[in-house]
């Protein structure tokens, strides 16, 4: 018996495994969004997606937040017709109807009210202990930034105004149980945190919570947008997904995705900025773009920005092997990069 075949025969824990043969990372689910932009955001990748583990979309009141875990949702559902989809709501904000929009099964919804952290945290624990690797299930908290400890509760019936020192205490224990479970059983959990503005002469967003949710998060993400406007009228919004923390995404990355009141998340958006930058389009005038074929060098027929938002002008670049590995080398963390190019040199001992 070798040394490797000992040391694993001699573990208490029975999922351990040489690395190289191991489950747990050789065999990671990825789930496509269908947004293309929205896949770079999680996994630095066209087609990546949604992986296991905690996913944090943080940001202000009114940012879609909950449309973006929602989406997630929608695709882990289609893919997986069997799955089900655990809903923890604190803000009861997302009426059945909101759910119909995304074209999710309501059926296979688990919607669980909340009023405080430690309802959510005993409940999903049972939840993450009956469930077995294989078991297709996702889990959607909205929103951790808007629950009480038990303590704030107890003190308010009290009649007590003081400051709850317990509640970030929770936030952290909260993730820390969880963390392993999302990991070990395949789970996707999507978090729906709220930021606020750090004291300061030049404040930042700061996600609420403490810092439970920056330890056990695969991202964080937070949300920042603009209106979009048509004369005086305003049809939707230009997002910014703000990369602030990723196991597979280059941290500050900024991912363009635009909303319209109209046709919800444009499925093409973010897209042509970075077609331009790579050449795969070209402006030949203002306000006109065109394919650049990438064999010949040929440029195609011009077309205005709306009709580059269709599924005609994308598909045969987004299939374009080289359009994919330039994406890849804008957003995605290569370990090559953090071990840097250069080879170790070995060097022979000096005589003295």
């Amino acid at each position: 018996m070798s040394l490797l075949d000992k040391i694993k025969k001699n573990s208490t824990i029975k999922d351990s495994a040489i690395l190289a043969n191991s489950k747990f990372f050789n065999a990671k689910d990825m789930i496509t969004t269908g947004v293309p932009m929205v896949n770079v955001a999680l996994s630095g990748n066209l087609d990546g997606g949604l992986t296991p583990g905690l996913t944090m979309w943080a940001g202000p009141s009114k940012h879609f937040k909950t449309a973006f875990s929602l989406l997630m949702a929608k695709s882990y559902m289609d893919k997986y017709s069997e799955s089900v989809l655990l809903f923890y709501d604190s803000e009861f904000g997302t009426p059945q109807s909101y759910f119909d929009t995304f074209g999710i099964d309501t059926e296979r919804v688990i919607h669980t009210p909340l009023t405080d952290i430690e309802q959510l945290k005993f409940d999903i624990m049972k939840q993450l202990e009956g469930i077995d690797r294989g078991d297709r299930v996702m889990i959607i908290i909205d929103s951790i930034g808007n629950l009480a400890s038990k303590k704030e509760v107890e003190d308010a019936l009290e009649g007590k105004s003081v400051a709850d020192m317990s509640r970030a205490k929770q936030v952290k224990s909260l993730f820390r149980m969880v963390t392993p479970h999302l990991n070990l059983k395949d789970i996707p959990m999507v978090v729906v945190n709220h930021t606020y503005k750090e004291i300061g002469m030049f404040p930042k967003d700061i996600v609420g919570g403490g810092t439970g949710s920056y330890y056990s998060a695969d991202n964080i993400f937070i949300l920042g947008r603009q209106q979009e406007k048509e004369g005086t009228e305003i049809v939707g919004y230009n997002f910014i997904i703000n990369v602030e923390k990723s196991r597979y995404v280059k941290e500050k990355s900024k991912i363009p995705v635009n909303v319209s009141f109209n046709g919800g998340i444009n499925k093409w958006s973010g897209l042509l900025d970075i077609a331009l930058e790579s050449g795969h389009v070209v402006k030949p005038t203002n306000g006109w773009y065109a394919k650049v074929n990438q064999d010949t060098g040929e440029v195609g027929d011009k077309k205005r920005y709306n009709d580059t938002q269709t599924a005609e002008f994308w598909n045969d670049i987004l299939s374009t092997d080289s359009f994919k590995t330039f994406v890849r080398k804008k957003y995605e963390i290569t370990y090559g990069s953090i071990m840097g190019n250069n080879p170790v040199l070995e060097t022979e001992d000096e005589e003295v």
